[in-house]
């Protein structure tokens, strides 16, 4: 099955890391995966390959992922990130 790959799919999977609903091991393997066999939509190829493909090389420790590099995605993106602080 061919996934679709759109900036609001990479924001929701940097979203879904951030959330620590995933880990940067599985927002790895997601990246590659989308990198190889994913569709991306067309008028957003360009900015959406490039956030996939630095995604994609966050487990090596040169390149990690830290905080202000998923602003920086989410930006190039069209999307901000904010932060809640609730109670626990």
């Amino acid at each position: 099955m061919v996934m679709l790959i759109t900036k609001q799919t990479v924001a929701n999977k940097i979203a879904a890391y951030l959330r620590h609903e995933i880990s940067v091991a599985e927002l790895v393997d997601w990246a590659e995966n989308a990198v190889m066999d994913g569709e991306f939509e067309e008028h957003e190829t360009t900015v959406t390959v490039g956030a996939v493909s630095r995604i994609g090389v966050a487990d090596v420790r040169a390149f990690g992922l830290t905080w202000e590099d998923c602003e920086q995605l989410l930006r190039q993106l069209g999307y901000t990130a904010r932060v809640d602080i609730v109670s626990a």
